[in-house]
């Protein structure tokens, strides 16, 4: 069997490193900004105009992914900053993370687990590995958006969300339902709406459910999370708009404004995915 290569990079790498133990994770206003940093780490802050008035009408939202760490928190993140309200899920059994080999992952439970625990416990195992992998500083930046990975399958919808006080994009998202949930692949939005199905739709409250198919690496995730945030943006002035020509009576059901609305939805996506062709999209209209 081949040795593994970042094996022997991490040892050359820890080498050099003291016997010193890592320090923890800087507060939010130390870390990198991802929303503004690019690929070539170049400035790609988005203009003042992307950003909700705080006294306006929002839509709720919902990001996916399998292990609630990389693709759904990248866009959880950006749509907190920009002043939407935001919770985040995975879809799989468990939190599953690369280890020192493919045979080898770091495995956590949902729920329970917190960002900084996981953090804390890779930097003892092996930090220059962890540092080299992106997997240190992704979750330096999880864990001062919320707590811990949350399962989506484990959510119940209508539930008050009032222990998430301190989450990034929590204000809002404290009645525990949302408008629109966004997957992050095609195997997490299958999963989402199996569930959906499942449940029942015992609060009869319609949820438009996107996929925009993201490639689970540091690099596309954070262009993933720029789309989600162009799309998120333009569903929300279509809804605000609805909302002021017809009012909002009827919103959460049947309503003219929330008609209007569902009836744009596809063009709004359409207009997006000629934005953004290199990231598949799937639509559905599913409900709690």
């Amino acid at each position: 069997m081949a040795a593994d290569p970042r094996l022997a990079h991490a040892r050359q790498q820890q080498q050099k490193l003291t016997a010193t133990p890592p320090p923890p994770p800087p507060p939010i206003s130390a870390q990198p900004d991802s929303t503004k940093m690019g690929l070539d780490s170049t400035n790609d802050e988005r203009p003042q105009s992307d950003i909700v008035a705080k006294d306006g009408f929002k839509l709720k939202f919902c990001t996916v992914c399998a292990s609630n760490q990389n693709r759904s928190m990248e866009a959880h993140l950006r749509l907190a900053l920009s002043s939407l309200p935001v919770i985040s899920f995975g879809t799989g059994t468990l939190v599953r993370l690369p280890g020192p080999s493919i045979h080898q992952p770091n495995v956590y439970s949902f729920n329970s687990t917190t960002y900084r625990a996981i953090h804390a416990e890779l930097s003892s195992q092996n930090a220059a590995l962890y540092n080299q992998n992106g997997l240190l500083p992704m979750l330096a930046r999880n864990l001062n958006i919320k707590s811990y990975p949350e399962r989506f399958q484990d959510w119940i919808p209508g539930k008050p969300r009032l222990d998430h006080s301190t989450d990034k994009g929590a204000p809002g998202t404290e009645s525990g339902v949302v408008d629109v949930i966004i997957t992050c692949e095609e195997r997490c939005f299958d999963a989402v709406l199996d569930d959906l199905l499942n449940k029942g739709g015992k609060l009869n409250r319609p949820v438009h459910v996107f996929n925009v198919d993201i490639r689970d690496n540091h690099e596309e995730a954070l262009v993933g999370g720029r789309a989600i945030l162009d799309l998120a943006l333009r569903l929300n002035e279509c809804a605000a708009q609805e909302r002021e020509i017809h009012g909002s009576e009827g919103w959460e059901g049947a309503g003219r404004s929330r008609a209007g609305f569902d009836e744009r939805v596809p063009d709004i996506l359409g207009e997006w995915q000629e934005r953004w062709p290199n990231l598949p999209a799937m639509w559905t209209l599913a409900w709690f």
